[in-house]
């Protein structure tokens, strides 16, 4: 179960937002809010992605989705819900075991089995207890992921549109994009 444990203003880049915080056992996601919100409210589920949210990895997408997320949002109002649920889903450790395995030759689905893990141990659950807190039913949802609005679906959210995260490849993200798009079934048109 998820818990709601604190809120406050946060001044941002983007613009004005306030920052709650809901507890799932050990970890603490973030949910940024900008008003207004108007239904279907404007929603990111973002996992976190320590390398490419705060370094500005090149070998993934996450930290410039997260950018354009927040700057959508910060334009006309919605809701970023950040789940703390590194490499998705395998933790920061192997992650980094996983990227290892890619500097090696390996894709990113092929290194996660490598390891032993699912190619994706995501979880959205969190993301439906969030919502359904704030009281929100109905969203417009930033992803190239359909898993994401499968699981939202099952729980009880409705997706009423799609908004592509779609982002310039590079040299360094190509093969990772390519395989998202190949084995994970992401959307993407730029590969």
């Amino acid at each position: 179960m998820v818990r709601f444990e604190s809120e406050a203003k946060l001044p941002t880049r983007y613009g004005d937002f306030r920052i709650r915080v809901y507890r799932e056992g050990d970890k603490e996601h973030a949910v940024l809010i900008r008003e207004p919100l108007r239904e279907p409210v404007l929603v990111r589920v973002h996992s976190e992605c320590l390398t490419g949210d705060v370094f500005g990895s090149l070998r993934c997408d996450c930290g410039e989705q997260l950018e354009y997320a927040l700057e959508k949002i910060g334009k006309e109002g919605g809701i970023l819900i950040y789940l703390r649920q590194e490499g998705r889903g395998i933790g920061l450790a192997n992650k980094i075991r996983a990227y290892h395995l890619q500097d090696l030759g390996l894709d990113t689905v092929e290194a996660n089995h490598q390891l032993g893990f699912e190619a994706d141990l995501r979880n959205y659950e969190p993301a439906f207890e969030i919502l359904k807190d704030l009281g929100i039913r109905k969203i417009r949802l930033m992803t190239n992921n359909p898993e994401k609005i499968v699981d939202l679906t099952r729980y009880g959210i409705e997706v009423v549109e799609r908004i592509p995260v779609q982002v310039k490849p590079n040299p360094h993200n190509e093969k990772y994009l390519k395989t998202k798009k190949e084995k994970l079934g992401h959307l993407l048109n730029i590969i």
